[in-house]
């Protein structure tokens, strides 16, 4: 059998041993040239943020925000999550203002608890919002309506939402990050995010009208148009049978609105909760 001498072995490996210095001082000099700086302020800016990647500044995660903070693109008071000391610490850091920010907070579109909305059959399948909606639009009489099975609380990473009483999910807006987990998991496009300044809500997505509305919801919005003639001209429009607020003239609506609907399907939501996190208080609307 050909045994390999010992000059032929040092050979190879002199061979081998160059061939990797080439590609190292190949991998070298294309590193040097083709690096990308990237400011090391991110990495501070980004160890000052809550590290939810929630989304709720519109961006995908935190060192996103970072990177636009640093870039000068984004306020700190955009990550509306951060406290605001935290806001201010990155503000100092980067030599800027705090900036302002709208909060928004996730609003539920239904107010047809099982205590007001009656169902029309027993749905004894997967106990979730999704699987129920997958058969025949779920069991509830109203179709448009809150199913109950707490789809959005599950997604909320949050714990900004609990089922109450009756079935419905409550939220509770010191805790709400404005993320959409909730809008994207509800089957039956309840949840919007709003800003909280946004006041007036009218809880009802029912197309029906007058007695066929009510009668599968004590709560529905019957289309009786009392709210579009008691607000400020222009701010409430009656579409497919349901009063639809134009948010683009949001200073001019109030809760007179709210006052002579019959069913209360129509609500102005206000209070120190919405400015402050607040502790969650089952079977309390907010």
């Amino acid at each position: 059998m050909d045994t390999l001498s010992a000059p032929a072995i040092l050979g190879s490996a002199g061979i081998l041993g160059g061939v990797g210095l080439v590609f190292a001082a190949l991998i070298a000099v294309t590193h040097r040239k083709f690096k990308v700086w990237e400011d090391p302020r991110i990495d501070m800016v980004a160890a000052l943020l809550p590290g939810n990647n929630c989304g709720a500044c519109g961006l995908p995660g935190c060192r996103a925000f970072a990177e636009k903070a640093v870039a000068g693109a984004i306020a700190p008071a955009q990550c509306t999550v951060s406290s605001p000391e935290a806001r201010a610490d990155i503000a100092a850091y980067l030599g800027v203002d705090v900036g302002q920010a709208t909060q928004r907070v996730a609003r539920l579109l239904c107010a047809g608890g099982r205590d007001v909305a009656p169902e029309r059959a027993d749905y004894l399948g997967l106990p979730t919002c999704k699987a129920a909606a997958a058969v025949a639009g779920g069991g509830k009489g109203c179709v448009w309506g809150c199913l109950g099975l707490a789809d959005c609380a599950v997604a909320c990473t949050f714990d900004a939402i609990r089922m109450n009483a009756v079935g419905l999910p409550i939220v509770a807006p010191g805790r709400c990050t404005a993320c959409g987990d909730c809008v994207e998991a509800c089957p039956k496009d309840l949840f919007v995010l709003m800003p909280i300044e946004h006041k007036l809500l009218v809880q009802c997505k029912s197309l029906l009208e007058g007695d066929a509305a009510e009668r599968l919801c004590r709560v529905a919005c019957t289309a009786c148009g009392k709210c579009a003639l008691d607000a400020a001209p222009g701010v409430i429009a009656m579409t497919n049978g349901l009063a639809v607020v134009d948010y683009a003239k949001n200073d001019l609506a109030g809760p007179e609105a709210t006052r002579r609907c019959p069913t209360g399907a129509i609500v102005w939501v206000e209070g120190a909760q919405f400015a402050a996190p607040a502790p969650l208080v089952e079977g309390v609307v907010v």
